[in-house]
């Protein structure tokens, strides 16, 4: 990735704008650099390098950024400066707005944004590419993702809880380690509880962009968006 400048929400319009010309500055310096080193040691193919558009919640701002990031010819082009704070609703609309002036025949890659509702709204803008700390930072402090919601298995309610964290899941967590196990391993500071608890949300996120390509290759992905947050949003005690 390129650097980028990647504002606080709330910004104001000055400081998003310096953002977005500090945000060109660095693209250019840094696909010069890049194709300078693939030169000199003599590399086909290779990492490849994402330019970053930015411009924070204007409209304007980022259809400028996206002019400027397209104008250096990346092999792929990034959407950052989201998930920073706005609400979901100004999350969607700035996404809508920005993704139009990427071209689909390049990957185009969400920076930063990991809840799974968020995930498909975005695939059904035309994202191709997520990451998102969200999964194992969570993990590692008691929450998990599961196909029913988030459960925070630290909770005392847990503590006899002999059900997977996942009953839908066949991951390798949920077929052999109990709730409650999990939890008491937490409780201890145990990091072992950390592990497997990162595992398995590691396990369902993987799981999910699997079902999300299938689900796009056979044309019924809105069926499966639909389905899936229903179940999603019906609670882990459903």
């Amino acid at each position: 990735m390129a650097l980028d400048q990647c504002v606080p929400y709330p910004a104001d319009k000055k400081l998003a704008a310096t953002g977005v010309a500090r945000t060109f500055d660095w693209a250019g310096r840094c696909l010069d650099r890049h194709n300078t080193l693939k030169v000199e040691s003599n590399k086909h193919g290779g990492p490849l390098m994402f330019g970053i558009i930015q411009g924070s919640v204007y409209n304007d701002l980022r259809t400028q950024s996206a002019e400027q990031i397209l104008s250096l010819d990346f092999p792929g082009n990034a959407i950052g400066g989201l998930s920073v704070g706005e609400s979901k609703q100004e999350m969607e609309d700035t996404l809508t707005h920005a993704i139009q002036y990427l071209p689909a025949e390049k990957p185009r890659y969400l920076m930063g944004v990991g809840y799974p509702e968020d995930i498909l709204m975005a695939v059904s803008c035309g994202v191709d590419m997520f990451d998102c700390v969200l999964p194992t930072r969570n993990a590692r402090t008691g929450n998990v993702f599961t196909s029913r919601g988030q459960i925070t298995y630290r909770n005392a309610d847990f503590a006899d809880d002999n059900r997977p964290l996942d009953p839908d899941c066949d991951c390798k967590v949920c077929r052999r380690y109990s709730r409650a196990y999990i939890r008491h391993l937490y409780n201890q500071s145990e990091i072992t509880g950390m592990g497997l608890a990162s595992y398995h949300s590691s396990y369902f996120y993987q799981n999910l962009m699997r079902s999300i390509r299938k689900a796009v290759e056979e044309n019924r992905f809105e069926q499966f968006r639909r389905e899936f947050l229903d179940t999603y949003r019906a609670g882990p005690d459903a």
